[in-house]
């Protein structure tokens, strides 16, 4: 198990006072927790992953996730039983759109 902990500045989109979790912790698959937080204006992710070795490839998930969306006072829990980039990028996506009331 590994532990990978993305901190960005001065976001610049806030979302709803909920939290929304999304996704199953499953073979496969994972859950994302979106949820409010103060922490001045920028954002914090947390990857827990069964599939130690691959913090290049969450670097580039995540950062791209953050040039997507620019959260701010928003905390991000990942729990991953081994998803693949692309699965990770649409749960985070619809982890966003499900607490902004949207839906794909």
């Amino acid at each position: 198990m590994e532990t990978l902990t993305y901190h960005f500045e001065h976001g610049s989109c806030t979302l709803p006072l909920r939290a929304q979790l999304v996704g199953v912790a499953g073979s496969g698959n994972l859950e994302v927790l979106i949820e409010p937080a103060q922490l001045d204006g920028g954002c914090c992710v947390e990857v827990r992953t069964a599939a130690a070795g691959f913090g290049a490839t969450w670097a580039a998930v995540i950062r791209d996730f953050n040039e997507r969306w620019r959260l701010a006072d928003v905390r991000v829990a990942i729990n991953d039983v081994g998803a693949t980039p692309a699965v990770v990028s649409l749960r985070l996506d619809q982890a966003v759109e499900t607490m902004m009331g949207e839906t794909r």
